[in-house]
Parts: structure tokens; sequence; C-alpha cells
């Protein structure tokens, strides 16, 4: 079983990843940190993706930098759709590599998984983690030390998960979790989500 853990920033995703993790002892596959790993693992995919946007994202010393590749292509949706064309083809084989090795119930995390066709029908279970706009923007400023503005610009570039934390209804979304109290009340919603699917008791073998 594949469960999606979605969510927008600083909505407290990855914190519900990490309880699913610690107290189930279920794997946890990050999609946005492994894409970045698959870059610098698979010279030919950061040839390709830079050959096709005609930049390098590159230091000086050849070693790839995210902070580049974001910078080109933050709010270009062209040319998110050309690297994610490139890209997912070999994250998805990189998943199922994982998968085989993980036991029987998986953790998928992504902010975007639910917004791309090259995932549609993936997962067995799609849980939201939500929390008010000004508090996930109040986390993300703090987590990643970053200017406001920066913070805010990218998410509203998350259109979907605003929508959803507006209250639009979205079928494929079997759970969601509201994350706007302590790491205890995750912690109880965590075990409530895992009490309704049935996966409380269950060993990851």
């Amino acid at each position: 079983m594949v469960i999606i853990v979605t969510g927008g920033i600083g909505s407290g995703k990855s914190e519900v990843c990490r309880i699913l993790s610690g107290s189930y002892g279920f794997p946890v596959y990050e999609a946005d940190r492994k894409a970045k790993e698959l870059y610098v693992r698979y010279p030919e995919l950061l040839n390709a993706i830079e050959s096709a946007l005609e930049c390098s994202f590159r230091n000086s010393s050849g070693v790839f930098q995210p902070s580049l590749m974001a910078g080109r292509i933050f709010g270009n949706d062209e040319a998110i759709r050309t690297v994610e064309n490139l890209l997912f083809p070999y994250l998805i084989e990189d998943f199922k590599v994982f998968a085989e090795t993980s036991g029987n119930i998986i953790i998928f995390e992504s902010a975007t998984v639910l917004e791309k066709p090259q995932f549609e029908g993936f997962g067995d279970k799609v849980i939201l983690v939500d929390a008010p706009f000004e508090l996930r923007l109040e986390r993300a400023c703090r987590r990643d030390g970053a200017d406001c503005d920066a913070v805010l610009a990218r998410m509203k570039g998350q259109k979907l998960m605003n929508a959803l934390s507006e209250g639009m209804s979205d079928a494929r979304i079997d759970e969601i979790i509201l994350n706007n109290g302590s790491v205890e009340d995750l912690e109880v919603a965590v075990k409530g989500v895992m009490d309704r699917l049935g996966l409380t008791d269950i060993k990851n073998n």
C-alpha cells in the first residue's frame, strides 16, 4: 500500500511523515529530496535538463546547485513542465526500487503529486495535511529562514493546495489532518487517521 502525504508549504506534512515513520515504522519516500539526489546520481538527466533549458545549474566546480534551477524555473510553467517531463520517469523508477525493499506500507511525501498528470492514479490512499494560510506562512519563513515575500510567492504558486485549504473538495483525498495545534495534537490526529484506515496495528513487513 502506498499512502500519499501531501500539503502546502508549512502545512506540516514532513512532521506527519516523521510520526508515521517513528511511531508506525512506515518508510517515507521524500519526493522533493529524492529529486535533488537524482540530478546528481544521473548526470545524463541533469545534462538533458540543462540542454533543454539552455543554461547550467552547476557552480564553477561543476556541482549541481538546486537554487540555480529553482531560480530559473520558478513562475515559468513551460520550464517546469520541461523539467518534470525529464525528471518524473527517473523518479518513478527510483520509487519502484525503493518500494521493492521497503515493506508492505510506504509513505510517499510530495507537495505537488496531485497536480501532476504523470501521477494520475498513483497511490492507494491520500492524506492531506493542512493549516491556516497565515500559520503556514509563519512556519515556512521560520523553517527556511527566508524572506516572507519569497515564501508567499511560492505559496501562491501552489494553486491546488490553496484551493483545498479554502474548502474545495477533491475525491482523491481520503483523510485530512488539520495541523493547527501542538505536536501532541498532531500525533493524536495521525493516530485517528491510522485507526480509520485500519492501519494502527499493521506491522510493516
